[in-house]
């Protein structure tokens, strides 16, 4: 992160120092005329600096001015006088350097500046975070170290949670969490309420994230980090109804909320949980049109996601659709991929009652499966096994004996395994039976049926099955 969004995170902590007898009219008329721009700047600024050039907050606050619309020259000078007027014993001139310094990526000479505003007040809690937030890029560590320091300065404040913010801002959540476990929330600011519920919320602590959450919006209702925080949390922990309260709190009734399609994808999650199926189809389809879905993978996901919404809706021409047009996207399928989109052809198939129109899915499922094998080796058992399994729906009477390929390969590629899982043994059963009941049965051949029988009481010594077919064939 550079030290320009550090800069900019910062604007305003330096700014609080305001000179203290009754001047601020100066301040607000300088405001003026640095955002007017005007051609004779330094004419018109003259007779404030007279007037204030031994008021060294004042100087100060017309430097912020300057620092506000990256005049970061007019800055320096007004940070200059500030010390000149104070003997080098104004704490935020020092800030703002820092400033400056940061703002022009300066990490070191940022430092610098924010040590000597510590060393002149000591007790100003600024000068301690600006330095740790600098220092946070070499050593997270070693920035909340001196944080430390602040704490022996300033009981009073909370120091756990300026750590906490280190943390965040480093993306160590841990950490984060652990700092501001030790704060007490009715002392931190908003935005480190929003840090510390966030920090939860990317470790998979749904239900702290939410309590967190809440209790920001006891304080601000209308504060879209918060209500966004309770919705998404919500959604996680399968709380749809009241995900649905929080995200049009969060839409309708949160102040200055911008928008992300990270939102619509959360709200179509919370509808179509609350199985509200056609208003989440709409919200994945708004995700896809927002301008910062600019990444191929981020916008494949959401393009699965609006293909789930179709199947639960159980329009699984569109689910198909969708899920296709996913694969499309995806830098690289899966075969829990490719196998999603073989299961929803078998779901398309068996919602259909056409017996041609029935076949036909099940016959793209079966094409799917052959794919996946030749794609994954890893995954051939599995697919064997599925079209086994697809070709008993498409020969229910075993007359054709479609399934006996797929069994017979699942045979040759499980029974030699010495030691076996409980699903291989479960598919080998299914396997023999399968072959027991095509020889016994559909070519009336009791010598082989009996040979699978043995097989399959040797794995399954109480299998009824091949007991009976041991039995009538002796």
């Amino acid at each position: 992160m550079k030290y320009l969004f550090i800069a900019a995170l910062m604007t305003g902590f330096g700014a609080t120092a305001m000179a203290q007898d009754g001047s601020k009219a100066d301040v607000d008329a300088v405001k003026k005329i640095i955002s007017s721009k005007p051609a004779d700047l330094d004419k018109q600024m003259k007779p404030f600096y007279k007037a204030n050039k031994k008021n060294a907050d004042n100087l100060v606050a017309f430097g912020r001015e300057f620092m506000n619309v990256k005049d970061t020259a007019n800055a320096k000078v007004y940070a200059d006088y500030a010390l000149q007027a104070s003997k080098n014993k104004c704490a935020g001139a020092f800030l703002l350097l820092g400033d400056i310094e940061a703002l022009g990526d300066n990490g070191g000479g940022a430092a610098a500046q924010y040590e000597q505003a510590i060393y002149v007040d000591p007790k100003n809690p600024d000068a301690y975070y600006k330095y740790a937030n600098v220092y946070r890029k070499i050593s997270p560590n070693g920035a909340v170290a001196k944080l430390e320091e602040l704490r022996a300065q300033r009981p009073d404040i909370s120091v756990d949670a300026l750590a906490g913010r280190i943390y965040y801002m480093s993306n160590e959540f841990d950490k984060a969490l652990a700092a501001y476990d030790k704060g007490d929330m009715s002392k931190m600011e908003e935005r480190d309420l929003s840090d510390y519920a966030m920090s939860a919320f990317f470790k998979g602590k749904n239900q702290k994230a939410l309590d967190i959450a809440k209790y920001g919006l006891t304080r601000a209702p209308r504060h879209a980090a918060f209500n966004r925080l309770a919705f998404f949390n919500s959604t996680d922990l399968k709380k749809y109804d009241d995900a649905l309260v929080y995200a049009d709190a969060l839409f309708n009734k949160s102040d200055s909320a911008k928008f992300s399609y990270y939102d619509y994808v959360y709200y179509g999650k919370a509808l179509s949980g609350a199985k509200q199926h056609e208003k989440a189809i709409e919200m994945f389809k708004k995700a896809l049109e927002q301008d910062d879905l600019d990444n191929k993978a981020k916008r494949a996901g959401v393009i699965k996601d609006l293909s789930t919404a179709y199947q639960e809706q159980e329009d699984f021409p569109n689910a198909i659709k969708h899920y296709q047009e996913y694969l499309n996207n995806v830098e690289k399928a899966s075969a829990n991929d490719i196998a999603a989109l073989a299961s929803l052809h078998m779901q398309h198939g068996s919602s259909l009652q056409d017996p041609e129109a029935k076949k036909a899915a099940f016959l793209k499922a079966d094409a799917v499966y052959n794919d996946l094998t030749n794609k994954f080796e890893n995954a051939a058992e599995y697919a064997t096994f599925m079209r086994a399994r697809l070709n008993t729906q498409l020969d229910p009477d075993s007359k054709q004996g479609l399934a006996k390929p797929y069994y017979e390969k699942l045979i040759d590629l499980i029974a030699p395994r010495a030691d076996k899982d409980a699903t291989e043994r479960a598919r080998l059963i299914e396997s023999y039976r399968y072959m027991i009941a095509y020889y016994f049965i559909v070519q009336d051949n009791k010598a082989t049926a009996k040979d699978y029988a043995q097989k399959l009481i040797e794995i399954d010594p109480e299998n009824e099955i091949a007991k009976q077919v041991l039995d009538a064939t002796k």
